[in-house]
């Protein structure tokens, strides 16, 4: 790791360049009015050179400067050709079911120990699931504009009717599973089956019951922030390893309270009552293992959370993770159908990514599907270069299930092809179930909103972003609260002026809302989940791209440079 520890001369270097990009407009446009933003100077907030003095443990701002595949890297892995559908079988002539020769493919390049998989131009009509299970295999594209992928089928059809584990007549193929789906083979074959027997699944990294894990070691008393950790015994660790870091939350929540910032408010919380987002925990962090050197063990980004005795903290086991795979260069393209009425989706789903680390999608549009892309108990992972199109969606984009550190940039939700359906909901960009450190960058919403799907998502960062801010966020009263700490919107321009989960500072704890037009209470109106004083900030109200740095991730990247 080449940067593992941030020096005061490496932060000072890192600001001053972003200062100077700023001043010289090599770090984003000017400040311009918009509709309903005022003109201003660019100008650093008082919360970056805040930030910039503490990066990894600042009160309202998260670190996540090490979000996405391989850290944030730019340049995302080629692996060499090592098979081309049309030699399996496939046919771009539009009415052949290729799946069957495409998941042939997929599997030989597994079974070569990786390398990519080729499509060329056409159109390629499945009638089933691709899967990609084997680590260090890519699916590739000629390009979103030039290899279509049709699917004709949806999850239920294919797989079978899938209910929710907390009850109800609800589908989770509302939010889970795609018609491109990553997952390690055995994590998929499991789950599938699962949902066959009608025994609903757990979908994270422990297993359908999260029982597949066994103990590694314990850690000692650690602060958030910290690269390095102390354990109790390392004969099990090495470098390149995945591990979790779990904590399990005590009798009185302090887990939970110490992700919503701590202090009155989420000590006053009622939390017993909350029994799905209790379900959440213990908390999991995978995380790969830099150097261990004694008992001291040096990880691939720092701690999310304190450490505390209390938490019974301890480096385990998980199911065997999907890395190195990614998806490029395509557009899935389901048969048009009306949307589902809300929480009846019948699985016409876009892109998936489960029980995977340092994978990613890049360059692909899916049209015409129910939920677009989706992070399921996924870390680490990189979505470049994405577009949700077509007849309208509920979740264009989703991540849940303990998704951590992933990075979703240049993406684009485009206008709905035909109007709504009665009884349908639109949410946008989702984030729940305690996951964390998670980026949105750069992105164009034409629908959608900023939804937090409750469940306690923490530490998540959305940042220059133009929404037109017409969708409603979702979330069981069961889930608990919207929001837990550090979570940042920056430079963010709404365009219809709707205050809901754009300007922040009166709902979330510890948050940041920092350069943003004026905006104003309309729709859907919510209350702070915790009494008392958030300790939320609020810099550069009423402007349009006045913030420097324009873009809080690459910033952050910038200090570590």
């Amino acid at each position: 790791m080449s940067n593992t520890h941030l020096t005061r001369r490496t932060l000072l270097a890192g600001a001053t360049a972003v200062a100077l990009g700023a001043a010289t407009g090599t770090a984003g446009a000017t400040g311009t009015a918009g509709a309903t933003g005022t003109a201003r100077a660019a100008e650093p907030p008082t919360l970056w050179r805040e930030f910039t003095r503490t990066p990894l443990t600042h009160p309202q701002i998260p670190y996540i400067g090490r979000a996405g595949c391989r850290a944030g890297a730019s340049r995302l892995p080629r692996p060499r050709v090592v098979a081309d559908v049309t030699a399996y079988g496939a046919v771009p002539d539009g009415t052949t079911d290729c799946a069957p020769a495409i998941n042939r493919a997929l599997a030989a390049a597994g079974r070569a120990g990786g390398g990519t998989v080729t499509i060329p131009p056409g159109t390629y009509r499945i009638d089933d699931v691709i899967r990609l299970g084997d680590s260090n295999v890519v699916l590739r594209g000629a390009g979103s504009g030039r290899t279509t992928l049709y699917a004709t089928k949806n999850l239920t059809e294919l797989i079978g009717v899938y209910g929710s584990r907390y009850g109800g007549d609800k589908s989770s193929w509302s939010w889970a599973g795609g018609l491109i789906w990553l997952a390690p083979r055995a994590r998929w074959e499991s789950l599938t089956a699962a949902i066959r027997d009608r025994a609903w699944p757990f979908e994270g990294w422990t297993g359908n019951r999260r029982d597949e894990w066994t103990t590694l070691t314990t850690v000692a008393p650690a602060e958030r922030g910290s690269w390095t950790v102390t354990v109790a015994d390392a004969s099990a660790l090495h470098p390149g390893r995945l591990v979790l870091l779990r904590l399990a939350d005590d009798a009185t929540h302090t887990l939970l309270q110490h992700m919503a910032g701590d202090g009155p408010g989420p000590a006053s919380y009622v939390w017993d009552d909350k029994t799905k987002l209790t379900s959440y925990v213990p908390y999991e962090w995978p995380v790969r293992i830099h150097r261990v050197h004694g008992r001291r063990v040096t990880l691939e980004r720092p701690l999310p959370l304190d450490i505390r005795p209390e938490w019974d903290p301890r480096l385990t086991t998980h199911v065997t993770e999907l890395t190195g795979s990614g998806v490029e260069g395509l557009t899935l393209e389901a048969v048009q159908t009306p949307q589902s009425p809300h929480l009846l989706d019948k699985g016409y789903n876009g892109v998936v990514l489960q029980c995977a680390y340092d994978c990613w999608v890049d360059d692909v549009t899916v049209r015409h599907v129910d939920n677009g892309f989706g992070l399921v108990a996924a870390s680490a992972c990189t979505l470049r270069r994405t577009r949700v199109a077509g007849r309208g969606s509920h979740h264009p984009y989703f991540c849940r299930e303990g998704s951590h550190d992933n990075l979703i940039e240049d993406f684009t939700i485009e206008e709905r092809t035909v109007p709504a359906p009665a009884n349908t909901q639109l949410h946008g960009i989702n984030v729940e179930g305690l996951s964390s450190h998670n980026v949105w960058s750069r992105g164009d919403m034409r629908m959608g909103t900023f939804d937090s799907h409750r469940g306690l998502p923490f530490a998540n960062v959305r940042t220059d972003i133009t929404v037109d801010n017409n969708g409603r966020h979702g979330g069981d009263a069961s889930a608990g609260p919207l929001f837990g700490a550090r979570f940042t919107h920056w430079n963010i321009r709404v365009t219809n002026g709707r205050a809901g989960l754009m300007k922040i500072d009166g709902l979330a704890p510890y948050s940041a809302t920092v350069g943003i037009n004026e905006v104003r209470e309309f729709d859907q109106t919510d209350v702070p989940d915790f009494t008392g004083d958030l300790h939320s900030r609020l810099e550069l109200y009423g402007t349009t791209d006045a913030v420097r740095p324009r873009n809080l991730y690459d910033a952050q990247r910038a200090l570590l440079r």
